[in-house]
């Protein structure tokens, strides 16, 4: 049987011992001996002697902290002996004191793994220390212990706390109770901590400060809500400012200010009155203890604007404020903090026709307003921008007397008439029905255009209603009592048809004045559909039926001027107009009576 050496000590595996003084020799792994003693060791002695050795290795698991002793130390690293089969090695950067580690001092270190790729004992000092603090950290978030730690630098929504020798987060929000708008003045400062959450799969603590800080205010918060009463005056710090009020630090419980308790006057935002931090004295207005609710005034605190309000403002003052609101019916203008007025669009202006404020005054704007009225119960201040000027219309009437003439500009037209601007905010109104003495008018449209100059006359001048009444047609004279005579009755004279309506047509006559030419007047029979027979622009023989001229109407008739009329004159007008000649030939046709129906001159547009 083959013989091979074996040291009292070996490091290799079980399988295969090796001796710390040369290679390891076995055959058909039955018997080992030491070529130095001459030993034989048959199987039953062999496998004692491994027993023997694996009993000195102890119960060693990956990822466990064991107790090593250090047996060499090089330029750069440790060789710690933690009883295994070999020794692993450590970087002497992983120790915080390098300088004082002494061959046999007794370590702990973290067993990574048994055994790498290169059959080597994984082990770390650095795992080993966070292991010891992560228990710690454990411990004391099951036992709620507070710890201390030190605010690092700033990262995206809080700060990096060292604690204990690891990486915390602390939120934003759980740096105080009060909201922190500067991180970085923390930033060096030792605080203490409670580990409020752990997640052990990616090894990550949050921690809170203001969970301490709550609890100390928490005896404070009751002795507070407890003496809390209506009317109580306290000061307090401005926590916080959003649109609809002031959060007020009382010392461990928040009130509210809302917006319309900071001001007496109109503001549009808290900031305007009150900044952050800012300590200011509130006034109690209510608290509900149960759910911590506590309503608080500012305003209140200082004197009511409209005290002696009467004694300041009296009625006919002028004042001046600045335009902090428009409504349709006026804008309101403030005058002092907490005091505002109304001016209705009906006190803008004596002569311009004000629709909205906007055409005279503009947000933001200082105006000068004087006060029309006052009433202190109800808190309501009339103003006035118009009475700043003496009323013009009180002089008008000497300006614009009955009779005289002017021209104006047409500002707009409607259904009824024409507005005519005679000055800058100095309107009067042309009736349609006082366009023209000969048109049938229908829109003023047809008579003028918007910009258009216009000469008119002076009708009427109404300074209650304020109101100017103008004419146009009025400028010449009225042509009627000349018509009279030019178309007395049975007149035969010509037309020019200028519109076509329902009941006949309209002709212009020589003179420019229109005549009316009803349907039945135009042919014998019915005409259903006059637009088929007769075209605007033709020409009509007519004879003068009817003349009024108060109505201002002439009545005309087709059939009447062709009584007794040539054959050729009959068959020209029936050829024109697609009328049977056989009808116009009739006798009883053109009697010469006068024609029965509606002779009416229409009025639809």
């Amino acid at each position: 049987m083959d013989q091979e050496t074996t040291s009292t000590k070996s490091t290799g595996s079980p399988d295969n011992p090796v001796s710390r003084s040369g290679d390891p020799r076995s055959r058909n792994g039955m018997k080992l001996m030491n070529t130095g003693d001459e030993r034989v060791y048959d199987q039953a002695q062999s496998d004692q002697l491994l027993a023997l050795y694996e009993g000195t290795l102890g119960s060693i698991k990956e990822g466990e902290i064991v107790k090593g002793r250090i047996v060499a130390i090089a330029e750069s690293s440790v060789s710690i002996d933690i009883g295994f089969k070999s020794e692993g090695l450590l970087p002497l950067s992983e120790f915080s004191s390098p300088d004082e580690l002494k061959i046999g001092d007794e370590v702990e270190v973290f067993l990574e793994s048994v055994e790498n790729k290169d059959g080597q004992l994984v082990l770390s000092r650095k795992r080993a220390d966070f292991m010891r603090i992560w228990e710690r950290v454990n411990k004391s978030y099951q036992s709620g212990e507070v710890l201390q730690g030190k605010c690092v630098r700033r990262i995206k929504g809080g700060i990096v706390v060292d604690l204990l020798g690891i990486d915390a987060f602390l939120p934003g929000s759980q740096i105080d109770v009060r909201p922190v708008r500067d991180f970085d003045a923390f930033i060096g400062k030792m605080m203490d901590f409670r580990v409020v959450k752990i997640n052990h799969a990616s090894e990550n603590v949050v921690v809170s400060h203001k969970i301490l800080v709550e609890e100390e205010l928490s005896g404070q918060r009751k002795a507070i809500l407890e003496k809390l009463e209506k009317g109580q005056i306290l000061e307090g710090a401005v926590k916080a400012i959003t649109d609809f009020g002031v959060f007020v630090d009382l010392g461990g419980v928040d009130g509210l200010v809302h917006i319309t308790d900071l001001s007496w006057g109109r503001i549009n935002h808290p900031s305007e009155i009150v900044k952050l931090d800012q300590t200011i004295n509130i006034v109690v207005l209510d608290f509900d203890t149960e759910k911590r609710r506590i309503s608080l005034g500012y305003k209140q605190l200082q004197p009511h604007p409209w005290e002696n309000i009467e004694l300041k403002y009296p009625v006919g003052t002028k004042v001046s404020g600045k335009v902090v609101s428009l409504a349709d019916y006026g804008a309101f203008v403030e005058i002092e903090k907490g005091i505002e007025g109304l001016i209705h669009i009906s006190e803008m202006s004596w002569t311009q026709h004000v629709k909205h404020p906007s055409q005279i005054v503009s947000m933001g704007q200082i105006v000068d307003a004087v006060i029309l009225s006052l009433d202190k119960e109800n808190k309501k201040l009339s103003l006035g921008i118009k009475q700043l000027e003496p009323d013009p219309w009180l002089s008008l009437t000497q300006k614009y007397p009955v009779g005289s003439r002017h021209k104006g500009v047409v500002r707009n037209l409607t259904n009824f008439g024409v507005f005519v601007e005679l000055e800058q905010g100095v309107d009067g109104l042309v009736h349609i029905s006082d366009l023209s003495w000969t048109k049938k008018v229908r829109h003023p449209g047809e008579i003028v255009k918007k910009g258009d100059e216009l000469e008119v006359i002076i009708l009427n001048v109404d300074v209650d209603g304020r109101r100017i009444s103008l004419g146009h047609k009025q400028i010449e004279e009225n042509p009627w009592d000349k018509f009279r005579d030019t178309y007395k009755v049975n007149t035969e004279v010509e037309g020019k048809i200028v519109r076509i309506i329902e009941k006949g047509v309209i002709v212009e006559l020589s003179l420019g004045v229109d005549g009316f030419v009803p349907a039945s007047q135009l042919a014998p029979t019915q005409v259903r559909n006059i637009a088929e027979k007769f075209k605007v622009g033709d020409k009509l023989p007519l004879l003068v039926m009817e003349f009024d001229k108060d109505s201002k109407k002439i009545v005309l008739s087709a059939l009447e001027f062709l009584k007794g009329k040539e054959t050729k004159i009959v068959e020209n007008y029936a050829e024109s107009h697609k009328i049977p000649v056989n009808t116009l030939g009739d006798s009883a046709t053109i009697s010469g009576q006068t024609p029965t129906g509606d002779t009416s001159i229409p009025t639809e547009n």
